[in-house]
C-alpha cells in the first residue's frame, strides 16, 4: 500500500448509475488503490456508507462533506478521508423519465499530513481544518450571539421605561459590548477563512482604546490578584497622538491579550506599564506595553508569534500572540518583544498615522417618515425567532413566525406580510430556495436573508438583502424602512 503524496491532489472519480468506476485519477488510485475492490482500504461499516451515498446521488441527491477513516501505510491511525458525492444528470431525451438516474462524480481529498510534508506545509494543513471546523461553529455562535445582543436591546428598552438602576444598565452596556467584539471576532474568521481583507477601517485613538481595555480587565489584573494576596498595578502614560486607520474590535483583541498575558507573567505581583507616542519620524503612532514578569527566554522568543506555540501547556491555545500578530499586520503595523529571564517583557507596536481628521460631517437631513408593517419571520432556531419577533414588536410592527419553508409557505401570514425575513440555512429548505418559492407566488414582496454562515452569498432576483446575524434593532429597522421605500 503506497504512503500518501508529498504534494497532496483533490482526488477524483466517476461512476456510473450502478455504482461501478468508469473514472479514477491518480490521486485517487494512489490512496483508495485501482483495483475491483475499489473501497477495500475503508472499514466495513464506511464501506456501506459510500455505497449508500453514491446510491443517493445517483438518484439526484448532493451528498456532501462525508468523512471516512481510510487506511494508509507509514501511519499508526487511519487517516480521516473527505469526500463529495455530486450528482451527473443523465442527458434529457424526449419521454425520459424526469427522475432518470445518471451518473455521479466524486471529489474529496485526505485529511492528514504526509510524513514528507514541511513544517510550513503541516501549518497550512491545520488552519485549513480549523478553517473547515470554524465555517460549521460560526453558524450556531452567530445564533447565540443574535440571542445575546437581541434580549439586552429588549432589557436596556424595558430598563430606560422603568428608569431602573443605572449599574444594571452598565452592566448590560458591557454584555452587549462584549457580544459585539465577538461577532467581529467570528467575522474576522470567516473573512480570513473566505481570503478577504479587512476594508471598512476607521479613524481611531489608540490611547481611548487602551484606557477603555484596562478598565474592562480591570477585574482579572487588580481584584483576582488582590483575592489572592497580591498586588499587580496598571499605569497608564497615555498621550494624545493622532488617529490611526483600524478596527476597534480587532484592536481591543489585541490590547486585552497583552494584558492577560502580561498578568500570567506576574505570578507575584507588579505592574504593567502602557505608553502612546507618536513617532514624526516615522509617521507612526507607537504603543508600549512593559511588564515587570518573568520575562521570555531568549531561545523562545522567536517563536512567541507562531500560530500553536505556547508556553503554557494545557492551559495555552497557543492562538492569542498570533492573532495579535496577523490583527497588527493586517492594519499594516508591527510588532516587536524585548525581554530577558527575570527583567519583564517589553510589546512595542507602531501603526501608521491616519491622514487629518475628515471634516465635520454636514447636519443630518430630516428623517424620512418610518412606518410600522407586517412581517414573516421564518427560522429553524426558536430563540432567533422569538428574539427577532419582540425585538421588532417594540418597533410597532406586527409580526408572525415560522420554523421552516414548508410552514412559511402555508402560513396564512405569508399573503398579509409586507417584509419576510428568513434565516438562509434551515433543514428542509434553505432560505434562498424558501424565497424563490415566495417569488413566484408573490412577485413583489421584499425578503430579507439572515444568516450567520461563513458563505452567504450576495443578493440576486429572489433575494433584497443579506444581513449577517448576530444582528441589532437599529440595523434591522432601517433595512427595513429602506425596503418600504423601494
Amino acid at each position: 500500500m503506497p504512503a500518501l503524496s508529498p504534494d497532496p491532489e483533490l482526488l477524483v472519480a466517476t461512476v456510473d448509475a450502478e455504482g461501478a468506476f468508469v473514472r479514477r485519477n491518480k490521486a485517487w488510485m494512489q490512496a483508495l488503490g485501482d483495483g475491483a475492490e475499489a473501497w477495500g482500504r475503508l472499514s466495513p461499516e464506511d464501506q456501506s456508507l459510500a455505497l449508500q451515498s453514491v446510491a443517493e446521488a445517483a438518484s439526484g441527491s448532493l451528498v456532501t462533506n462525508q468523512v471516512f477513516t481510510l487506511a494508509v501505510s507509514h501511519r499508526d491511525e487511519p487517516a480521516p478521508l473527505l469526500l463529495h458525492f455530486l450528482p451527473v444528470p443523465a442527458e434529457a431525451r424526449p419521454g425520459a423519465p424526469p427522475a432518470e438516474r445518471g451518473a455521479v462524480m466524486i471529489a474529496g481529498e485526505v485529511l492528514a499530513e504526509p510524513t514528507t510534508w514541511t513544517s510550513s506545509q503541516t501549518q497550512r494543513h491545520r488552519m485549513e481544518s480549523l478553517g473547515r471546523m470554524t465555517m460549521g461553529i460560526a453558524h450556531d455562535f452567530n445564533n447565540l450571539l443574535s440571542s445575546i445582543l437581541g434580549y439586552t436591546e429588549i432589557m436596556r428598552s424595558s430598563l430606560a421605561e422603568a428608569e431602573g438602576p443605572a449599574a444594571l444598565a452598565e452592566h448590560l452596556q458591557t454584555v452587549e459590548q462584549a457580544a459585539l467584539d465577538g461577532a467581529a471576532l467570528i467575522r474576522k474568521i470567516q473573512q480570513y477563512i473566505r481570503q478577504e481583507k479587512q476594508t471598512h477601517f476607521e479613524p481611531l485613538s489608540v490611547s481611548t482604546l487602551i484606557a477603555d481595555c484596562a478598565a474592562l480587565t480591570r477585574p482579572y489584573w487588580h481584584n483576582e490578584p488582590r483575592r489572592k494576596g497580591i498586588s499587580i498595578d496598571m499605569r497608564l502614560d497615555l498621550a494624545e497622538t493622532p488617529p490611526i486607520a483600524g478596527s476597534a474590535a480587532e484592536l481591543r483583541e489585541v490590547f486585552v491579550n497583552l494584558i492577560l498575558n502580561a498578568v500570567q507573567a506576574m505570578p507575584e505581583g507588579g505592574a504593567i506599564t502602557w505608553t502612546t507616542a507618536y513617532d514624526a519620524a516615522r509617521g507612526a503612532v507607537v504603543v508600549r506595553l512593559q511588564d515587570t514578569g518573568l520575562g521570555i527566554p531568549e531561545h523562545v522568543q522567536p517563536h512567541i508569534f507562531e500560530p500553536l506555540f505556547t508556553t503554557k501547556g494545557d492551559q495555552g491555545t497557543g492562538m492569542g500572540l498570533a492573532v495579535s500578530y496577523g490583527i497588527i499586520q493586517e492594519h499594516d503595523g508591527r510588532i516587536a518583544v524585548e525581554s530577558a529571564p527575570g527583567k519583564g517583557a517589553r510589546f512595542e507596536m507602531a501603526f501608521p498615522a491616519a491622514g487629518p481628521a475628515p471634516a465635520a460631517a454636514p447636519p443630518p437631513e430630516a428623517a424620512p417618515e418610518r412606518r410600522a408593517c407586517r412581517i414573516l419571520i421564518v427560522d429553524d432556531d426558536r430563540l432567533v425567532r422569538d428574539v427577532l419577533r419582540r425585538l421588532l414588536a417594540m418597533k410597532g410592527h406586527q409580526v408572525a413566525v415560522a420554523a421552516g419553508g414548508d410552514e412559511a409557505l402555508a402560513h396564512e401570514a405569508l399573503a398579509e406580510a409586507d417584509i419576510v425575513f428568513s434565516d438562509l440555512g434551515m433543514p428542509g429548505m434553505n432560505g434562498r430556495q424558501l424565497a424563490e418559492r415566495i417569488r413566484r407566488r408573490y412577485p413583489d414582496k421584499p425578503i430579507i436573508l439572515l444568516t450567520g454562515d461563513t458563505l452567504t452569498g450576495e443578493p440576486d432576483a429572489f433575494v433584497d438583502l443579506v444581513l449577517p446575524k448576530p444582528f441589532q434593532l437599529d440595523q434591522l429597522e432601517r433595512s427595513i424602512q429602506e425596503l418600504l421605500r423601494r
